[in-house]
């Protein structure tokens, strides 16, 4: 479903006010408008999967390894299989282009202070109860309004608006890996850095080349419990643990974020167990994120997290020996704050 030109033109203006201040990021999306109302995605192949016998395939881009007969689509909502070979139908066509202070994303370590392009595409390989992006996560990239958005022309576009990060996120960059692959490549040789916000729902080799062809990342470790994964995630909690780490031993730059769900993931021990593991396996200096819970989606039945239960959260990571802890839709609160060493 492609918006009228009309609408894209008021779309591109309008974030260009938004996104405006001191540098020149309205003139640089604006320059993006010949782009953005081209007509036509191409269909490009995915690489991690394997062609089977009659046409069948298997992905192998998360862990859930999906099995496709010829013309069904992966769980993500983007890969399809035709006629044998694996398309991605989420590659140029982000339903979501914005720019926003980096620590939306959030990075508190990386750039502080600068704004970014930030882009997000239809689709997702989790079903998060509480997914704050639902209307364009769960859905196919077809079924929504998109932009033309090549990745040399996303590249720049950041650098001629003096915006020198583009951040992948909103929706899952899992689920258009391929795009966001591409745009890393672009932006590597145009001097713009690029960072990822994702679920890290993501096989090990697939996260290594991703965390070695971006400059950060925001991964969220949404629980600390298998149960917490399967009931409220749709997902699994281990591969979620071996791709962070894997993401780590890359060399990427890596923070890591935790929504707290009231009586779902808040109990103390869950917090202390999280915090924990985050020291032992990332290292005391990595900065951990303590996010609010906002109702939304499929859990509107429950309230607001509590300020107090955020900020016993930070305490207790802090009493564990980690160095950088924040809070995140919180505010004021004295986790806000970024403090660099």
């Amino acid at each position: 479903m492609r918006p009228s030109v009309e609408e894209r033109r008021a779309f591109l203006a309008a974030v260009a006010r938004w996104g405006a201040g001191a540098a020149a990021a309205p003139a640089a999306l604006a320059a993006l408008a010949g782009d953005l109302l081209a007509a036509g995605n191409p269909l490009v192949e995915v690489k991690h999967y394997r062609k089977l016998a009659d046409k069948r395939i298997q992905c192998f881009v998360c862990p859930l390894n999906c099995l496709l007969d010829d013309g069904l689509t992966c769980f993500c909502n983007t890969r399809t299989n035709h006629g044998g070979t694996l398309y991605t139908h989420a590659y140029g066509n982000p339903c979501i282009l914005r720019t926003d202070p980096i620590e939306k994303v959030p990075l508190n370590h990386f750039r502080p202070g600068t704004r970014t392009l930030s882009i997000g595409v239809g689709g997702c390989n989790l079903r998060c109860l509480y997914c704050q992006n639902w209307q364009q996560s769960q859905v196919r990239p077809e079924e929504l309004k998109t932009w033309e958005l090549p990745p040399v022309r996303a590249a720049e576009g950041a650098r001629e608006g003096d915006l020198d990060t583009i951040a992948l996120t909103y929706t899952e960059p899992v689920s258009f890996l391929e795009y966001a692959m591409a745009i890393a490549e672009a932006a590597r040789r145009r001097g713009v850095k690029v960072v990822v916000a994702s679920g890290a729902f993501l096989n090990p080799d697939p996260m290594r080349e991703l965390a070695r062809g971006v400059d950060g990342m925001c991964l969220a470790l949404k629980g600390i419990t298998e149960k917490f994964y399967e009931d409220v995630i749709g997902g699994r909690l281990k591969p979620v643990l071996d791709a962070i780490v894997a993401a780590k031993e890359a060399g990427v730059w890596l923070e890591i974020v935790n929504l707290i769900v009231p009586t779902l993931n808040d109990d103390p021990k869950d917090i202390e167990s999280l915090a924990a593991w985050v020291r032992k396996n990332l290292g005391a200096e990595t900065p951990l994120h303590f996010a609010r819970f906002v109702p939304d989606y499929k859990l509107k039945n429950l309230p607001w997290t509590p300020v107090p239960t955020i900020t016993r959260a930070r305490e207790q990571a802090l009493d564990l020996g980690l160095k950088f802890v924040y809070t995140t839709n919180v505010a004021p609160h004295e986790g806000s704050a970024t403090s660099c060493p």
